[in-house]
């Protein structure tokens, strides 16, 4: 896992300011107005019943979804929001991770059956950055979810990027097998966003037996016509439809509706996904691919994905050491900052550093002098130099760089909450962490230090020092 840091991209946004979108719900058939409001960051996607009391809210959790038959429903605190997933698939299409969506029915509206409408207006609003980072979580190893009566497969696969696959095989002679890829989630705006929600004509009596697509128009959904039909059959369709000109085109497709893209059908299996997962509440990279997914497939594998995230989330404050990556700072340029030398300096290197904290290394070799005296035969580094070192890294982020007239040192004033949680030994590389718990006042820096080796914690302790300016010579 890791946090991102640095360019804009990388921090929490939500829209600019509140729209207002109206329409009917495809299932329901009510007309519904919707309102998109800022949300404060870590908030994530929230749904809010305004027409209900208490005007209840729930949140976009894959652990709220009740029902999945045609569309993802959620419901909690006695409230329940259908039809979900276009509305936060062009959520995340345009990069937006908080907001509060207020609606006075229970479903979301359906518009034209895909997310470019959503996508359109909140473009033209814009997002606002947010003053807070935007974490994304990687998966260490494959995770699978597998249906074998619905002849579904889904893999999530290590990934430095969010990329989806899908594939879909309804055995249709219009549909044929058709699959569709977003490379990146960048793509989805103008490559997924347009496409739309699709059924088979054999489908739409038992939907209306069942009290579904009230909302329905030929306008908002492609119907396939993959069986052969009879004209009574039409004559229904035309007065579900409240249409005169029903008819089936020579491409199986009702009213001669032109596709916005030949596979359009898979697009929107992988436009649904897309929203789906938001469920997972937490932006993750992975590689998906998906055989014949569904939503309630989508919601399964959602869990799935949010199971390993919980459960590897301790590990997100893990540093990542790349030895191969350029430092911040080598050796040579961390002797121009710190006054520590041989053989007290204690910093070979730092590889991340912004305002708030820093990330050093400290190679422990057999050569070290003090392993001469400390424990001879049974090398273990001293635990008061491995608290030593957090300092130096301390010193690194809490020394003025923009003053090279002068020098500075650094002194403890005190060391709280000191754990040392296994021993370090000569080959073990030491990753140290420092960040500041309060901003820097006269001098005095609070920080919070740990030391790992590998994904352990080996050390942890809670830093206070004063920053001194060095007297010169001539002083």
């Amino acid at each position: 896992m890791e946090n991102m840091n640095g360019s804009t991209q990388h921090f929490q946004h939500t829209i600019k300011e509140s729209i207002t979108i109206s329409g009917v719900g495809i299932h329901t058939g009510q007309s519904v107005n919707m309102t998109i409001k800022p949300a404060e960051p870590n908030t994530g996607f929230v749904f809010q019943r305004v027409d209900l009391p208490g005007q209840p809210k729930v949140k976009a959790d894959v652990d709220n979804v009740t029902e999945t038959m045609r569309s993802t429903t959620l419901e909690a605190n006695g409230a329940k929001v259908s039809t979900i997933e276009h509305l936060l698939a062009s959520l995340v299409g345009t990069g937006i991770d908080n907001a509060l969506i207020e609606l006075d029915g229970d479903e979301v509206p359906i518009l034209d059956g895909s997310a470019a409408p959503f996508v359109e207006v909140l473009t033209k609003t814009g997002t606002q950055q947010q003053d807070a980072k935007k974490i994304y979580y990687t998966i260490d190893h494959n995770i699978t979810f597998v249906d074998e009566k619905k002849k579904v497969e889904m893999v999530a696969l290590p990934y430095h990027t969010y990329r989806v696959n899908t594939l879909i095989d309804f055995n249709s002679p219009v549909l044929g097998t058709q699959h569709a890829t977003l490379y990146d989630i960048s793509e989805f705006n103008t490559q997924i966003a347009p496409c739309r929600t699709f059924s088979f004509f054999h489908e739409l009596e038992y939907l209306v037996e069942h009290n579904l697509i009230k909302g329905g128009d030929i306008n908002n959904a492609i119907v396939v016509v993959d069986k052969p039909v009879t004209e009574d059959q039409i004559k229904r369709l035309s007065k579900l439809f409240n249409r005169k000109d029903v008819k089936v085109s020579d491409e199986g497709i009702l009213n001669n509706l032109e596709l916005r893209f030949p596979n359009e059908p898979a697009r929107h299996k992988l436009l649904d996904m897309i929203g789906d997962l938001a469920l997972v509440g937490y932006p993750f990279k992975a590689h998906v691919i998906a055989n014949r997914p569904g939503h309630a497939s989508n919601v399964a594998f959602a869990k799935k994905i949010k199971e390993h995230i919980k459960k590897n989330k301790h590990k997100l404050d893990i540093p990542a050491y790349n030895p191969s990556k350029t430092p911040v700072y080598d050796v040579q340029a961390v002797e121009n900052i710190l006054p520590h030398r041989y053989p007290f300096l204690m910093i070979d290197k730092v590889i991340e550093l912004d305002e708030k904290h820093v990330i050093a290394i400290k190679n422990v070799t057999y050569n070290e002098p003090y392993f001469a005296g400390h424990f001879p035969g049974n090398c273990v580094m001293p635990g008061v130099l491995q608290v030593e070192a957090l300092a130096q890294a301390g010193g690194i982020l809490a020394i003025p760089k923009d003053d090279p007239e002068n020098k500075y040192d650094t002194y403890f004033l005190k060391i709280d909450n000191c754990k040392f949680k296994q021993k370090v030994v000569p080959g073990d590389t030491l990753i140290l962490k420092m960040e500041l718990v309060s901003p820097i006042r006269r001098g005095i820096c609070e920080m919070k230090g740990t030391i790992y080796v590998g994904d352990k914690l080996v050390t942890e302790a809670n830093l206070t020092a004063q920053i001194v300016k060095r007297p010169k010579k001539n002083e």
